[in-house]
Protein backbone atom coordinates (compact mmCIF):
# COMPACT_ATOMS: atom_id res chain seq x y z
CA UNK A 1 0.00 0.00 0.00
CA UNK A 2 1.45 3.36 -0.97
CA UNK A 3 1.37 6.49 1.16
CA UNK A 4 -1.75 7.94 -0.43
CA UNK A 5 -3.66 4.72 0.22
CA UNK A 6 -2.54 4.65 3.86
CA UNK A 7 -3.72 8.24 4.31
CA UNK A 8 -7.04 7.50 2.62
CA UNK A 9 -7.67 4.53 4.91
CA UNK A 10 -6.57 6.43 7.99
CA UNK A 11 -9.00 9.25 7.34
CA UNK A 12 -11.83 6.98 6.22
CA UNK A 13 -11.59 4.40 9.02
CA UNK A 14 -10.12 6.35 11.94
CA UNK A 15 -10.37 10.05 11.09
CA UNK A 16 -13.12 11.08 13.48
CA UNK A 17 -11.91 13.76 15.85
CA UNK A 18 -12.46 13.28 19.55
CA UNK A 19 -14.40 16.54 19.63
CA UNK A 20 -16.84 15.12 17.12
CA UNK A 21 -17.15 11.90 19.13
CA UNK A 22 -17.99 14.00 22.20
CA UNK A 23 -20.76 15.78 20.30
CA UNK A 24 -18.87 19.05 19.91
CA UNK A 25 -19.38 20.96 16.68
CA UNK A 26 -16.12 22.83 16.83
CA UNK A 27 -16.10 26.51 15.84
CA UNK A 28 -13.99 29.45 16.93
CA UNK A 29 -16.64 30.50 19.42
CA UNK A 30 -16.63 30.53 23.25
CA UNK A 31 -19.01 27.64 23.94
CA UNK A 32 -17.54 24.95 21.64
CA UNK A 33 -14.00 25.96 22.55
CA UNK A 34 -14.86 25.57 26.21
CA UNK A 35 -16.45 22.20 25.52
CA UNK A 36 -13.19 21.10 23.91
CA UNK A 37 -11.37 22.24 27.04
CA UNK A 38 -13.73 20.14 29.18
CA UNK A 39 -13.03 17.13 26.97
CA UNK A 40 -9.31 17.82 27.36
CA UNK A 41 -9.63 17.81 31.15
CA UNK A 42 -11.51 14.52 30.99
CA UNK A 43 -8.87 12.95 28.73
CA UNK A 44 -5.96 14.13 30.88
CA UNK A 45 -5.87 11.09 33.13
CA UNK A 46 -5.31 7.41 32.43
CA UNK A 47 -8.77 6.56 31.23
CA UNK A 48 -10.19 5.19 27.99
CA UNK A 49 -10.95 7.83 25.39
CA UNK A 50 -14.41 6.33 24.90
CA UNK A 51 -15.17 6.88 28.59
CA UNK A 52 -13.89 10.46 28.47
CA UNK A 53 -16.00 11.35 25.44
CA UNK A 54 -19.04 9.69 27.01
CA UNK A 55 -18.48 11.74 30.16
CA UNK A 56 -18.27 14.92 28.09
CA UNK A 57 -21.59 14.10 26.44
CA UNK A 58 -23.20 13.56 29.86
CA UNK A 59 -21.92 16.90 31.15
CA UNK A 60 -23.16 18.70 28.05
CA UNK A 61 -26.53 16.93 28.21
CA UNK A 62 -26.83 18.23 31.78
CA UNK A 63 -26.48 21.77 30.40
CA UNK A 64 -22.85 22.27 31.44
CA UNK A 65 -21.70 23.67 28.12
CA UNK A 66 -20.22 27.02 29.18
CA UNK A 67 -17.82 28.15 31.93
CA UNK A 68 -20.66 30.02 33.66
CA UNK A 69 -22.93 26.98 33.64
CA UNK A 70 -20.11 24.79 34.95
CA UNK A 71 -19.15 27.26 37.68
CA UNK A 72 -22.78 27.64 38.76
CA UNK A 73 -23.40 23.90 38.88
CA UNK A 74 -23.15 21.92 42.07
CA UNK A 75 -20.21 19.63 42.70
CA UNK A 76 -22.54 16.67 43.18
CA UNK A 77 -24.28 17.46 39.89
CA UNK A 78 -20.94 17.17 38.13
CA UNK A 79 -20.06 13.96 39.98
CA UNK A 80 -23.42 12.45 39.03
CA UNK A 81 -22.97 13.30 35.34
CA UNK A 82 -19.52 11.71 35.33
CA UNK A 83 -20.89 8.67 37.11
CA UNK A 84 -23.53 8.14 34.43
CA UNK A 85 -20.68 7.71 31.95
CA UNK A 86 -18.89 5.29 34.32
CA UNK A 87 -16.09 7.83 34.71
CA UNK A 88 -15.18 6.30 38.04
CA UNK A 89 -12.22 6.57 40.43
CA UNK A 90 -11.55 10.09 39.20
CA UNK A 91 -15.09 11.45 39.29
CA UNK A 92 -14.79 13.47 42.50
CA UNK A 93 -11.40 15.04 41.76
CA UNK A 94 -12.46 15.75 38.17
CA UNK A 95 -15.67 17.41 39.33
CA UNK A 96 -13.54 19.69 41.49
CA UNK A 97 -11.09 20.40 38.66
CA UNK A 98 -13.92 21.29 36.27
CA UNK A 99 -15.40 23.74 38.75
CA UNK A 100 -12.05 25.36 39.51
CA UNK A 101 -11.15 25.52 35.83
CA UNK A 102 -14.40 27.24 34.96
CA UNK A 103 -13.78 29.84 37.65
CA UNK A 104 -10.25 30.44 36.37
CA UNK A 105 -11.52 30.90 32.83
CA UNK A 106 -14.18 33.37 33.94
CA UNK A 107 -11.73 35.35 36.08
CA UNK A 108 -8.85 35.54 33.61
CA UNK A 109 -10.48 35.35 30.19
CA UNK A 110 -14.12 36.28 30.79
CA UNK A 111 -15.01 32.70 29.89
CA UNK A 112 -13.67 33.07 26.34
CA UNK A 113 -10.72 30.95 25.23
CA UNK A 114 -10.23 33.25 22.27
CA UNK A 115 -8.73 35.67 24.78
CA UNK A 116 -6.25 32.99 25.81
CA UNK A 117 -5.45 32.56 22.13
CA UNK A 118 -4.87 36.30 21.79
CA UNK A 119 -2.60 36.32 24.83
CA UNK A 120 -0.49 33.55 23.29
CA UNK A 121 0.01 35.77 20.23
CA UNK A 122 0.47 32.91 17.79
CA UNK A 123 3.18 31.27 19.91
CA UNK A 124 2.34 27.57 20.29
CA UNK A 125 4.65 27.13 23.29
CA UNK A 126 3.01 30.07 25.05
CA UNK A 127 -0.44 28.69 24.27
CA UNK A 128 0.50 25.29 25.69
CA UNK A 129 1.82 26.97 28.82
CA UNK A 130 -1.40 28.92 29.34
CA UNK A 131 -3.47 25.77 28.87
CA UNK A 132 -1.45 24.03 31.57
CA UNK A 133 -2.58 26.62 34.09
CA UNK A 134 -6.04 25.05 33.89
CA UNK A 135 -6.49 22.48 36.68
CA UNK A 136 -5.74 18.89 35.60
CA UNK A 137 -4.23 19.87 32.23
CA UNK A 138 -0.55 19.01 31.84
CA UNK A 139 1.69 18.68 28.78
CA UNK A 140 -0.29 15.72 27.40
CA UNK A 141 -3.58 17.57 27.86
CA UNK A 142 -2.18 20.66 26.15
CA UNK A 143 -1.22 18.44 23.22
CA UNK A 144 -4.72 16.97 23.07
CA UNK A 145 -6.29 20.43 22.95
CA UNK A 146 -3.88 21.71 20.30
CA UNK A 147 -4.31 18.60 18.13
CA UNK A 148 -8.04 19.18 17.96
CA UNK A 149 -8.27 22.98 17.98
CA UNK A 150 -5.97 23.32 14.97
CA UNK A 151 -9.13 22.66 12.98
CA UNK A 152 -10.28 26.20 13.83
CA UNK A 153 -7.04 27.90 14.94
CA UNK A 154 -4.92 27.80 11.76
CA UNK A 155 -1.83 29.31 13.39
CA UNK A 156 -1.28 26.00 15.20
CA UNK A 157 -1.09 24.00 12.00
CA UNK A 158 0.42 21.54 11.55
CA UNK A 159 0.21 20.15 15.10
CA UNK A 160 1.16 16.51 15.62
CA UNK A 161 2.27 15.48 19.09
CA UNK A 162 4.78 12.75 19.92
CA UNK A 163 2.11 10.03 20.02
CA UNK A 164 0.74 10.85 16.57
CA UNK A 165 4.23 11.30 15.05
CA UNK A 166 5.35 7.96 16.49
CA UNK A 167 2.26 6.25 15.06
CA UNK A 168 2.99 7.81 11.68
CA UNK A 169 6.54 6.47 11.73
CA UNK A 170 5.24 3.00 12.60
CA UNK A 171 3.14 3.12 9.44
CA UNK A 172 6.00 4.27 7.24
CA UNK A 173 4.75 7.84 7.07
CA UNK A 174 6.83 10.96 7.76
CA UNK A 175 7.62 11.45 11.43
CA UNK A 176 7.71 15.24 11.27
CA UNK A 177 4.72 17.55 11.48
CA UNK A 178 5.81 19.34 8.32
CA UNK A 179 6.14 16.05 6.45
CA UNK A 180 2.69 14.89 7.52
CA UNK A 181 1.21 18.26 6.59
CA UNK A 182 2.22 17.66 2.97
CA UNK A 183 -0.04 14.60 2.80
CA UNK A 184 -3.45 16.16 3.45
CA UNK A 185 -5.22 19.51 2.94
CA UNK A 186 -5.01 21.89 5.93
CA UNK A 187 -8.63 21.22 6.85
CA UNK A 188 -7.84 17.51 7.35
CA UNK A 189 -4.86 17.94 9.68
CA UNK A 190 -6.91 17.55 12.88
CA UNK A 191 -8.58 14.45 11.47
CA UNK A 192 -5.24 12.92 10.49
CA UNK A 193 -3.79 13.63 13.93
CA UNK A 194 -6.81 12.01 15.58
CA UNK A 195 -6.59 9.01 13.23
CA UNK A 196 -2.95 8.45 14.10
CA UNK A 197 -3.71 8.61 17.82
CA UNK A 198 -6.59 6.16 17.44
CA UNK A 199 -4.39 3.74 15.53
CA UNK A 200 -1.66 4.05 18.16
CA UNK A 201 -4.20 2.87 20.74
CA UNK A 202 -5.20 -0.16 18.68
CA UNK A 203 -2.62 -2.84 17.96
CA UNK A 204 -4.99 -4.55 15.54
CA UNK A 205 -5.57 -1.35 13.55
CA UNK A 206 -1.83 -0.79 13.24
CA UNK A 207 -1.24 -4.36 12.08
CA UNK A 208 -4.07 -4.17 9.54
CA UNK A 209 -2.63 -1.01 8.00
CA UNK A 210 0.86 -2.45 7.92
CA UNK A 211 -0.33 -5.66 6.29
CA UNK A 212 -2.48 -4.03 3.64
Amino acid sequence: MDTSEVITRLLREHGRTYADEAGITLHDKPAPLYQLLVLTVLCSIRIRAETATAAARELFAAGLRTPRAMADSGWQERVDALGRAHYVRYDESTATALGDGAELLLDRFHGDLRRLREQAGGDTAELRGLLQEVPRIGPVGADIFCREVQAVWPELRPFFDERSRSAAADLGLPRTSSGLAELVPPEDLARLAAALVRVSLSKSATEELRAA
